[in-house]
């Protein structure tokens, strides 16, 4: 069959509307960006998605399992892909949470209500209740007198409420974490079971924590620890917003650079992106300028900032009497006291165009914002207290305003 005939096919979807081959295609990306950057896709919430993910079950299921090893989970009420990190960072973690209980709290609130059936209905006393005994029990501890204990309970409440595990019938957390004697009543929903990520064999079978970041069991043979290779780097590009040669082990790295081309060709086919290599690694870009997942820069005027900050590293690389030069590995290594320094002189000169928060800012909460904004996007890390390497992945761009007023 000739490429213009191809290009030709139709498909009949759900809606029952006739869909062109790059239709479909694309209808499929659509669901491999949902299934990435949501905990799931819910029938009820979004119900169109949902029949196009079980449309393409079959070739969804084997492209996840074949590169990643992540099982595609189908129920009558949501699609999910069970996902774990090869290398977990902090801001994989709930953006509400502050502190460590409140894991713990929503870990074992997770506990009572898999023992609830559909549609249960229970009262918030019972429940904090039961959890503290049993917590209590394990040398555990929950104090429910204990004002910070209760905000961090609320913390986990609110968090399976938005995950649509949990509901509100009468009453709220927030009054019960003001007042210990405030009561309220909740509704379990049947997908709180899908929460918690499924292992492929008994939790006591395992002896390291490198272990429980495997999706499947792998074979120890040459065979199989190629495959968990495999998994491993396309799991990293899948999850994580960028990837250099220095924070791959020797053995990715090698399997990143002798299969790039195929792994750019499947990682366009199937997600869309656009990728290329460069000397620091091989990157990819969304592009769109909307999509699933967050995407760098972001909306957040600190990116404006970074951005800004890697175009004045870029001119003092030029300029002999700087001092600035590049790393062995590419980086840029900058002092705590340097970037408040280029941050100050970038806000005398462009204050016009940032925000009263910026312009009113100190030059040292400005550099604590990019360090935890390149932090975030593994575009820099710290190197000890004072020195931080800025990654040569935000070389890749460069940011100047630009003049936008009447020229009459």
């Amino acid at each position: 069959m000739s490429e213009s005939n191809s290009s030709a096919i139709r498909r009949i979807g759900r809606s029952g509307r006739a869909m062109s081959a790059e239709q479909a295609a694309e209808r499929k990306r659509a669901c491999i960006h949902a299934l990435l950057n949501r905990p799931w896709i819910s029938k009820e919430e979004d119900k169109e998605l949902y029949f196009a993910v079980k449309d393409h079950y079959d070739e969804l299921r084997s492209w996840f399992l074949d590169q990643t090893g992540y099982p595609l989970i189908v129920t009558r009420s949501l699609a999910k892909l069970d996902k774990v990190p090869v290398v977990p960072y902090s801001w994989m973690g709930f953006a509400e949470f502050r502190e460590q209980r409140d894991y713990v709290f929503f870990t074992f609130g997770l506990w009572y209500l898999e023992g609830k059936t559909e549609m249960d209905q229970f009262l918030l006393s019972d429940m904090v209740t039961e959890i503290r005994e049993h917590l209590n029990g394990r040398g555990l501890e929950a104090d429910w007198t204990n004002y910070y204990h209760r905000l961090s309970m609320a913390r986990a409440l609110k968090k399976l409420k938005s995950l649509g595990v949990l509901f509100s019938v009468d009453g709220d957390e927030g009054e019960w974490a003001q007042n210990e004697s405030r009561n309220a009543l909740f509704e379990c929903s049947p997908n709180v079971r899908y929460i918690l990520r499924r292992f492929p064999q008994d939790l006591t079978f395992y002896t390291n924590m490198e272990q429980l970041s495997d999706p499947i069991l792998y074979a120890d043979t040459q065979e199989g620890q190629a495959l968990r290779r495999r998994h491993r780097v396309y799991r990293r590009l899948l999850l994580e917003p960028a990837v250099p040669d220095r924070l791959w082990s020797e053995e990715d790295l090698s399997y990143v650079l002798t299969q790039r081309r195929s792994i750019i060709d499947q990682l366009s086919k199937m997600l869309g992106w656009e990728g290329r290599r460069y000397r620091e690694g091989l990157l990819f870009f969304h592009p769109e300028l909307s999509s699933e997942s967050a995407l760098f820069p972001t909306l957040s005027g600190v990116s404006d900032l970074v951005l800004l900050v890697a175009g004045e590293l870029r001119r003092q690389l030029n300029q002999e009497d700087t001092g600035r030069y590049l790393e062995d590995n590419g980086c840029i290594r900058v002092e705590r006291s340097e970037m408040e320094t280029i941050l100050l002189k970038l806000q005398r000169k462009h204050k016009e165009y940032w925000s009263k928060e910026f312009r009113e800012a100190s030059s040292q909460d400005l550099a604590e914002l990019c360090f935890a904004h390149m932090v975030e996007w593994n575009l820099g890390e710290w190197e000890d207290h004072s020195y931080f390497l800025i990654s040569p992945v935000l070389g890749r761009w460069n940011a100047e305003y630009l003049y936008t007023g009447d020229l009459d």
